[in-house]
């Protein structure tokens, strides 16, 4: 063969191999190896910090009627049923079913077998027979959540509680969800109160600490039956009121402020990019008691006088900047059954011409006037009482006929004066104990149920009513009889229902889990903080 065509021939074979080798192996100009970040974990804070301006009352389910002691008692304790986190729905808690009679009148809830307390003790039917039979015989303020509804409470075995009713309630299992019924440790003496007991229940949290009105520790509990707690220790801190408070959140001492910071707070703290403000829209209620005994507030005239003059209007957008709205009736609007019993007596307010024809039939003149004292507490409900009732005493005295002394007492004592009826006109709030318009009648005027109040009223055809309304099943017919309640209610006026609100929460941007439903407690066990 020719050389010179062989030599051209290997040429090619050469230029056709390292065109290859290019193609499917580029070797020349590699393209730099990329390695994708590794995702990064989040980092869980081990403690979250919630600033609140309540106190706690009692930590003992026997005497505790208060929204924020009832809040650390549901993350504390638990009963046989609970809401699902940021709902009304009733799902089990230490009860893993239950079964009602076709009457109505016979509840039983079958226990689970891994609930236990703080200690490791295991929690038995036993243990909420005693509890629940220690409400009935201390005979504290919520007691009537049990003695109104309960005939008999027994264990059928370890793990079996039969509840026999007086008579039938169909809304029996929201009642059982409220603390009056929570299973509380062993500890907790049969007929005492104990105020700062730290013994617990069976709940996600334990309570490691309490200083009165400084702080709160809480633990997760290791032996909860339930899913873990998002955060293994909260820790609640007491301040004095909304500055001391609002101050706090700004500077990060605390991760979430949560009752109660003033209206102009949230507004301002909306428009800082370190908080998120979440408004919770609900069925919390503001609203005058009156102590039906003591005179001159005895008398109805002068009862139905005052609530004439009262320009709610006014207080929701001076006072609360319009966080809130005026109410008509104890019903908070938008459930079903509210009637705006008092705007069809009264008006929408003031009704002055009306409010002075009333004083004037009761005796009452310029020269004579009608002397009232009208309580307050400085910092429960924040520190926008102050000027509620300073606003309020403006409207009564705008009559010409009215004089108010205003007095004030924080709240430990002004529970106990509630409890003892030494108030004549006080101001306070409401929470649900349970989602139903019974709620919102019975504790105020079912005259076996209000003793709470301090308004001493007792009126044998609302008991009537009420006790109807229990055990009707069909809600219409419920309706008309609680409508029946709500004209009484506005007739005989021992409550002035005020306004209707959202409750307000601020929290930091790196919080999450705040779930807060219509029952508008706080489950702790739901928050975390990411951290970094």
């Amino acid at each position: 063969m020719n050389k010179t065509i062989i030599l051209i021939a290997a040429v090619l074979v050469v230029i056709i191999a390292l065109t290859l080798i290019y193609v499917f192996y580029p070797t020349v100009s590699p393209t730099p190896t990329v390695t994708s970040p590794t995702p990064t974990t989040p980092i869980y804070a081990e403690v979250i910090n919630i600033g609140v301006t309540d106190k706690v009352t009692d930590l003992d389910p026997s005497n505790a009627y208060d929204f924020f002691t009832w809040e650390v008692l549901t993350n504390t304790m638990e009963g046989l049923v609970k809401y699902k986190p940021g709902t009304d729905q009733l799902v089990p808690g230490i009860a893993e079913r239950w079964e009602v009679s076709n009457d109505g009148s016979t509840w039983i809830f079958h226990l689970k077998k891994n609930a236990s307390f703080c200690d490791g003790t295991p929690v038995k039917a036993q243990d909420f027979v005693r509890s629940i039979k220690r409400v009935m015989t201390i005979q504290g303020d919520p007691s009537w959540l049990v003695t109104e509804f309960v005939e008999n409470v027994e264990a059928v075995d370890d793990y079996t509680v039969k509840f026999v009713l007086k008579t039938p309630a169909s809304y029996f299992l929201a009642v059982v969800a409220t603390p009056p019924y929570f299973a509380v440790h062993p500890n907790y003496p049969n007929d005492k109160i104990v105020s700062d007991a730290t013994w617990g229940g069976a709940g996600p949290y334990c309570i490691k600490e309490f200083k009165r009105d400084e702080y709160l520790v809480l633990e997760e509990n290791p032996y909860y039956h339930g899913d873990k707690p998002k955060t293994k220790t909260i820790v609640i801190k007491f301040y004095r009121d909304a500055t001391a408070l609002r101050l706090a959140l700004e500077n990060g001492e605390v991760d979430i402020a949560w009752r109660t910071l003033r209206p102009q707070d949230y507004v301002d703290l909306a428009k800082n990019p370190n908080f998120i403000v979440d408004s919770i829209p609900g069925t919390f209620i503001r609203y005058i008691i009156i102590n039906t005994k003591m005179d001159p507030v005895s008398n109805v005239l002068v009862r139905r006088a005052i609530a004439a003059a009262i320009n709610r209007t006014e207080l929701a957008e001076k006072v609360f900047f319009n966080t809130m709205t005026p109410l008509y009736s104890l019903v908070p609007a938008g459930m079903w059954g509210h009637v705006d019993a008092f705007k069809d007596e009264y008006g929408p307010g003031p009704n002055i011409e009306l409010a002075r024809n009333l004083l004037t039939q009761a005796g009452y003149s310029e020269a004579n006037k009608l002397t009232i004292e009208l309580w307050y507490t400085p910092t429960h409900y924040g520190d926008t009482e102050a000027d509620l009732a300073t606003l309020l005493k403006k409207q009564l005295e705008a009559t010409g006929l009215i004089k108010v002394e205003l007095k004030s007492a924080e709240w430990a004592t002004y529970v106990d004066n509630a409890r003892n009826a030494r108030m004549m006109l006080s101001l306070f709030g409401w929470y649900p104990d349970y989602i139903d318009p019974d709620n919102f009648l019975t504790p105020f005027l079912m005259s076996t149920a209000n003793k709470w109040t301090g308004s001493q009223y007792a009126n044998p055809t609302v008991d009537q009513l009420l006790k109807d309304a229990m055990v009707k099943v069909d809600q219409n017919e419920r309706q008309q009889l609680y409508v029946q309640v709500q004209k009484i209610l506005a007739d005989e006026v021992p409550f002035i229902p005020l306004l209707q609100g959202n409750l307000m929460i601020v929290h930091a941007k790196n919080v999450y889990g705040v779930e807060i439903g219509p029952p508008m407690l706080l489950p702790y066990y739901t928050i975390y903080k990411i951290s970094g």
